[in-house]
């Protein structure tokens, strides 16, 4: 940008502006390294659980019941976390149990993020009837009880995984269309989006082109602060036996058989109440670091 040097009546061309872009690095260094760590490992014990353990998550051995963790008397390291009541594994159900939590959750999150995300794009660039009529769907899906209106859902169709996942993504996506629904209301009147209606753009490219783009940072934060309560909406049907039905090992479903025996054999329930513990509380924490790192206010730091 040039300026005039009142002096000498010359132009003075001015130093560029510069954009810092320490917050970046910053962003960088904060991260939450333990969360990210459990969250890592928790993934690939789900990908690599048949080859983690020798035992199966599914197979009865009634002589090796309730048998305590290898530190209490009478405990072994063949089973590091002792076993359930019907003598599996703890730990090996642990893992399988993993591969189940994770995979309905992120299913669950992308089928129901997905069509939230695109029914709010939808009502906030619509406007009008159409987004009067989405908003009282959304209004009347929120306000019913969340675990109250799956377990309905997966009573009426049946326990499957694919069941709790279409469960699961009805009682989500009315979360993500109000969000986005509130940012699409506030871009669609910038510039850039009324100079797109005047060069003739039709409404679903305004919506890929223009709108969406700027709404991904809201959506992959809204994503990751949601996994946790999905995991432990998917183990609150499993405790109460609407989710993914036995022998498949899930830690809902796990705490549940163990509930009878707290007194007697605590580790049945403890240790998958753990691992629920574990997870959800690092995918908030990566989802409040995440929702930080995109925030666009911190970007001119």
């Amino acid at each position: 940008m040039n300026s005039t040097n009142m002096a000498t009546g010359k132009l003075v061309r001015e130093a560029p502006v510069v954009r810092p872009v320490r917050w970046r690095l910053a962003a960088l260094r904060r991260a939450p390294v333990v969360p990210l760590a459990i969250i890592i490992l928790m993934v690939l014990t789900a990908v690599l659980a048949d080859v983690l353990t020798p035992y199966s998550p599914v197979n009865i051995a009634l002589p090796e019941r309730l048998r305590p963790p290898f530190w209490e008397q009478g405990g072994s390291l063949a089973h590091p976390l002792g076993t359930d009541p019907m003598g599996r594994d703890l730990l090996t159900r642990l893992i399988y149990g993993a591969r189940v939590s994770l995979l309905v959750g992120f299913l669950g999150l992308f089928l129901g993020g997905g069509v939230g995300a695109a029914l709010g794009l939808i009502a906030g660039y619509a406007g009008g009837r159409v987004d009067t009529f989405l908003m009282r769907l959304t209004d009347t899906t929120l306000s019913f009880p969340i675990i109250l209106l799956a377990i309905l859902f997966v009573v009426i169709l049946g326990g499957s995984l694919l069941i709790v996942v279409f469960a699961i993504a009805l009682v989500l996506w009315a979360r993500f269309a109000r969000v986005i629904r509130g940012e699409v209301l506030s871009i669609r009147e910038r510039d850039f989006v009324a100079q797109a209606r005047i060069a003739g753009s039709s409404p679903r490219r305004i919506i890929l082109v223009h709108l969406l783009p700027n709404v991904l940072n809201t959506l992959v934060v809204l994503l990751s602060l949601q996994v946790g309560w999905v995991i432990i909406v998917e183990a609150s049907l499993s405790f109460l036996g609407a989710g993914v039905p036995p022998p498949t090992p899930t830690w809902g479903s796990m705490i549940a058989e163990g509930r009878n025996y707290i007194a007697s054999a605590w580790w049945v329930s403890f240790f998958p109440g753990l691992a629920i513990l574990v997870t959800v509380l690092a995918f908030n924490l990566f989802g409040d670091w995440l929702r930080d790192a995109l925030d666009p206010t911190l970007r001119q730091l």
